[in-house]
């Protein structure tokens, strides 16, 4: 059974840092694009950072990511990973790592068709 399993949020203070993790089962998720998207209240889920399987593509990420935000994966743990430093409280939302069936273009969600339950993350100032 595929199935993506997020942990690691929570509530934390603004400037601090975060570390999410997903945890891939029924497949490997290094062959396959993986995704990180972030759904604040009251607003539409939006792409935060991308990893491709070939490893000689860059991660791509939203502008907002950049700079503070890193997607990383680990082979040996089939996990995906999401790094948050200076977290500010805009970070705040839900957070859904996912695997897409095509398309590794962050401008294209609906490529991304497996999805964890998300964890919260929630900033405050």
């Amino acid at each position: 059974q595929v199935q993506l399993v997020e942990s690691g949020g929570g509530s934390v203070q603004a400037g601090r840092s975060l570390r999410l993790s997903c945890a891939a089962s029924g497949f490997i998720q290094s062959a396959w694009c993986m995704g990180w998207f972030r759904q604040a209240p009251g607003k539409e889920r939006e792409a935060v950072a991308t990893i491709d399987r070939d490893i000689e593509e860059p991660a791509s990420y939203a502008d907002s990511a950049k700079g503070r935000i890193t997607i990383s994966r680990d082979i040996n743990t089939n996990s995906l990973y999401l790094q948050i430093n200076s977290l500010k409280h805009e970070d705040t939302g839900m957070y859904f790592c996912a695997r897409s069936s095509w398309t590794c273009d962050l401008r294209n969600p609906s490529a991304f068709d497996v999805w964890g339950q998300g964890t919260q993350v929630t900033v405050s100032l």
